[in-house]
């Protein structure tokens, strides 16, 4: 019971956390982003990048290191930071926190800032996923290739698609996160072996809900079906827009069939993950795709659907694969960085086995590393990890790309468009390969 009250508690205080990492619903977006397997991008880009130092060379570091991240509302960093600086007191180094606001976007900006300044202020910054690519290109990130090839076994692969860009790697994973299929026990067996009996099922047994609004959170909903189709985003020198292909239009004409038939209410299409999350909650939808976030609010006390469901991962496009869309974040080095031996020391730190499984069973954090999966006290914390490490692992990054915002929008954009009856799926999708590409040739 303990456990479970901490699971709840640490998953309403990370709720901004999640929504940033799929939710921003901000024009501007977050740059950055990753790829469905490969990294895309030019293929010089970030020559002459400098190379952080190996974690042989920092194991004597000392000074001190400044760590910038969100505001930590579930208090995960605060509490590694202060073990940090208990072990390496004796060495003389330590590390101490400079927190951003909680909205992603601001977060970004005040890295961006700092980098463009060429400011040290930041040693380490805790970056979301989908701004690697900009920042590597900006070159504001040290490599980290060769620390990460000592540790590469130790990582799920697919959280290392993350932090690669330009065939190097460009920081650390730290905490990850996957959506899942929510279903509801009292009403259906469990999750259909496809996407197309699912929602089937759902049309005969309340629905099925996720988030269709106009926000990023739509465009990791599209790509789940369109990668297990068979589809990508762009070419694989990430220099024109493969959006509009017949694998993409399978999925969205999938898509706009489900709210046609009802399968998926209309309503949905305004739907973002607390509207889901309240929807699934009200006890009429058999399924829900959402965050790990929804499992213990499910739960909590007051909920109509308090231990009436169970999560699984996706289940397999007809005819395609399985696939997920990767949130989370990365602990990235500063180029500008004076002290980036300490900085080495941190990430080492903060992504090691004890602290890996602390931040899942004290906070909540999905791991990155395929041993905390594995820890008793883990399992006991996370009744799901199984599942969760399932969908972590057949998740993909989303599209490396610099100009990831106007990507995501352009899908985002047109695909809500298609699934609220204003356009054809075969219109939203050349519209959305013709914004892509002007996007694409601004760099």
């Amino acid at each position: 019971m303990v456990y479970r009250k901490r699971f709840a508690t640490a998953l309403v205080l990370a709720l901004a956390l999640f929504a940033a990492a799929c939710g921003s619903d901000d024009d501007k977006g977050s740059a950055g982003g990753g790829g469905a397997g490969t990294s895309t991008q030019a293929p010089t880009a970030t020559k002459g990048v400098k190379k952080a130092p190996t974690l042989a060379d920092s194991k004597s570091a000392k000074g001190s290191v400044t760590y910038c991240l969100g505001k930590d509302t579930s208090g995960a960093q605060v509490e590694s930071v202060k073990q940090f600086n208990a072990k390496f007191k004796a060495q003389g180094l330590s590390a101490k926190l400079l927190e951003f606001p909680t909205s992603a976007d601001e977060q970004r900006n005040q890295f961006v800032q700092r980098e463009e300044a060429k400011s040290p202020e930041c040693d380490v910054f805790l970056s979301d996923v989908i701004w690697t690519a900009e920042f590597a290109q900006q070159k504001w990130l040290l490599d980290m290739t060769d620390y990460v090839n000592e540790r590469k076994a130790d990582f799920i692969p697919s959280t290392l698609e993350t932090i690669h860009f330009d065939n190097k790697y460009f920081g650390v994973p730290q905490a990850s996160d996957a959506a899942l299929m929510y279903y509801r026990t009292d009403k259906v067996s469990g999750v259909p072996d496809t996407w197309q009996a699912l929602y089937t099922e759902a049309k005969a047994k309340g629905g099925i809900v996720y988030q269709g609004a106009s926000y990023e959170g739509l465009t990791c909903d599209f790509l789940e079906l369109a990668f297990a189709a068979g589809g990508k985003v762009l070419s694989d020198d990430g220099k024109k827009s493969a959006i509009n292909s017949p694998q993409n239009l399978k999925a969205l004409q999938f898509m706009v069939d489900g709210v046609k038939s009802g399968a998926a209410p209309k309503a949905v299409t305004t739907f973002m993950e607390e509207e889901s999350r309240r929807s699934f909650e009200s006890g009429k939808p058999a399924f829900m795709r959402n965050w790990s976030y929804a499992y213990a609010l499910g739960n909590a006390k007051g909920s109509k659907v308090k231990n009436k469901f169970a999560v699984a991962p996706f289940p397999t496009f007809e005819g395609g694969t399985k696939a997920a869309i990767l949130g989370g974040h990365n602990l990235v080095i500063s180029a500008y960085s004076k002290n980036p031996t300490g900085a080495v020391q941190l990430i080492d730190f903060l992504t090691s086995e004890q602290i890996e499984a602390q931040d899942a069973i004290k906070y909540s954090l999905t791991p990155v590393l395929n041993a905390t999966y594995d820890d008793p006290e883990v399992k006991k914390a996370m009744p799901f990890a199984a599942e969760l490490k399932q969908a972590v692992t057949q998740a993909h990054a989303r599209p490396v790309t610099p100009v990831y915002p106007q990507v995501s929008q352009a899908i985002y954009k047109n695909v809500n468009a298609a699934l609220a009856g204003q356009t054809s799926p075969q219109d939203a999708l050349k519209k959305a390969d013709s914004q892509i590409n002007s996007a694409l040739a601004t760099f």
